[in-house]
C-alpha cells in the first residue's frame, strides 16, 4: 500500500479516540513500529504524528512503557464542585463574581444541540466576569434550559448564588455526575477584549464550552468562558462526590 497517509491524519484519529474515551488516561498507545505498519508509512510520520499529540497535551512519554494518555490538564470545575460542598461558594480565595447581564436569547449553534433543543429555541442566559485579586481571569456564559429555571428562579435576578449549578441539581433532586469540557482558540470579540482588560488590537483567547450532566442523563448548565491563551483540549471530568461511611450504611 503506498504511502499516501500524513501525520496530520494519524494524529487525528487518535485525538479522536482521545477524546471519544476510547482511549483513556493512562492507556499506551501504539508503538511507533506498530503505527508504521499500522498506516505503511515511515518512523519520521509516525514520530511526527506522536509529538503532535504530545505538544497538544494529550500525550506523554512514559519511560519502559511508551507514549501513554495523559490525564486531564485541569480538575478546575470537578475542584470547584468539592470547594461548594465544603463552604456552600463555588469561589476560590481572592475570587469575586460579577454579574454583568442575565435575559433569555435564542439557543445559537453552539449551545442549542448541547442542551438538546432546536437552534432558536428560548434558553436563559447569565454573564459573570470573574476576578482574582481584582483582576478579570475569565468571562463567562451561563445557558439554562427551561426545567432548570422553574425550580431555580433566582437564576433570572443578577445576583450571585455561590454556586448556580450546585443550587439547581439540589432543587431537581438529582446530583452532578460528570462535565464534558471542550476546548478551542479564536480571536476576541470587542466586547470580551473590554471586559478582560485585553488592549492588544488582536486577541487570541481560549474559548472552554462545559456541558455539566446530571446523573439521570440531563444537562443542567452549559457554560462558555472566555480567558486569555490558547490550547486545544477536551475532556471529561467526574463531578460524583464520594458519599461519607454514614451515608452508604
Amino acid at each position: 500500500m503506498p504511502d499516501t497517509v500524513g501525520y496530520a491524519e494519524i494524529a487525528a484519529h487518535y485525538r479522536q479516540q482521545i477524546q471519544d474515551g476510547v482511549l483513556a488516561p493512562g492507556d499506551t498507545l501504539p508503538s511507533l513500529r506498530q503505527v508504521c505498519e499500522t498506516y505503511n508509512v515511515a518512523t519520521t510520520t509516525a514520530n511526527r504524528a506522536y509529538r503532535m499529540l504530545k505538544r497538544e497535551g494529550l500525550t506523554l512519554a512514559k519511560a519502559g512503557v511508551g507514549t501513554v494518555v495523559a490525564a486531564p490538564l485541569s480538575n478546575n470545575i470537578a475542584a470547584r464542585v468539592q470547594l461548594h460542598e465544603a463552604t456552600g461558594s463555588a469561589l476560590g480565595g481572592g475570587e469575586t463574581s460579577r454579574i454583568l447581564s442575565v435575559g433569555t436569547v435564542g439557543a445559537d449553534e453552539l449551545v442549542a444541540p448541547r442542551l438538546d433543543v432546536a437552534p432558536g429555541t428560548p434558553v436563559h442566559v447569565r454573564q459573570r466576569l470573574v476576578s482574582r485579586g481584582g483582576v478579570p481571569i475569565h468571562l463567562s456564559s451561563s445557558y439554562y434550559p427551561e426545567y432548570v429555571i422553574a425550580v431555580t428562579p433566582e437564576l433570572t435576578e443578577p445576583i450571585s448564588t455561590g454556586g448556580s449549578r450546585e443550587l439547581a441539581a439540589k432543587r431537581l433532586g438529582v446530583a452532578q455526575d460528570h462535565v464534558l469540557e471542550e476546548v478551542t482558540s479564536r480571536r476576541a470579540t470587542d466586547p470580551e477584549k473590554t471586559a478582560l482588560g485585553l488592549t492588544a488590537g488582536d486577541v487570541i483567547v481560549t474559548q472552554v464550552v462545559r456541558s455539566v450532566f446530571l446523573k439521570d442523563g440531563r444537562v443542567v448548565e452549559v457554560a462558555v468562558k472566555v480567558a486569555g491563551g490558547s490550547t486545544i483540549l477536551r475532556w471529561s471530568t467526574s463531578l460524583a462526590i464520594q458519599q461519607s461511611a454514614e451515608d452508604t450504611e
